[in-house]
């Protein structure tokens, strides 16, 4: 079973204000990765797995729904968790992430203490699951 710490996480966020903050959060516990739209989050994808997705979900061409989708549906990703960081807030909208197969929907602006204790939680459980 491979270290928290070797876990790879994908930022996916058009805006790099919260790209920057999620570096700061997670960088000095895994190995992040960013993707600044849906098509690049799908392409790092397809390059170097990871073992969680912060998936924003108002971007430009492809909206984080559709990245989502996309992911679900192809059985090489389909299990990977993806947490939505959203600014939408809306019953709707987080019922629509969970729909898809979002793991969590966390709200912008964000709590770090809050995405770190998510993140950990979820990458424990996806490796409790690999093991």
């Amino acid at each position: 079973m491979k270290d928290l710490s070797d876990c790879i996480v994908l930022v996916v966020d058009d805006t790099e204000t919260n790209i920057d903050i999620l570096m700061d959060i997670l960088a000095e516990d895994y190995d992040v990765t960013v993707a600044m739209d849906g098509e690049g989050a799908l392409e790092a994808v397809e390059e170097d797995t990871p073992d969680l997705i912060l998936l924003d979900i108002m971007m430009p061409d492809m909206d984080g729904f559709e990245v989502c989708k996309q992911l679900k549906d192809n059985p090489d990703t389909a299990g990977i968790p993806v947490i939505f960081l959203s600014a939408l807030a809306e019953e709707e909208d987080k019922q629509k992430g969970f729909d898809l197969g979002a793991v969590d929907f966390l709200t912008k602006p964000f709590d770090p203490a809050e995405i770190q204790t998510k993140v950990k939680q979820h990458l424990l459980k996806r490796m409790d699951g690999e093991s």
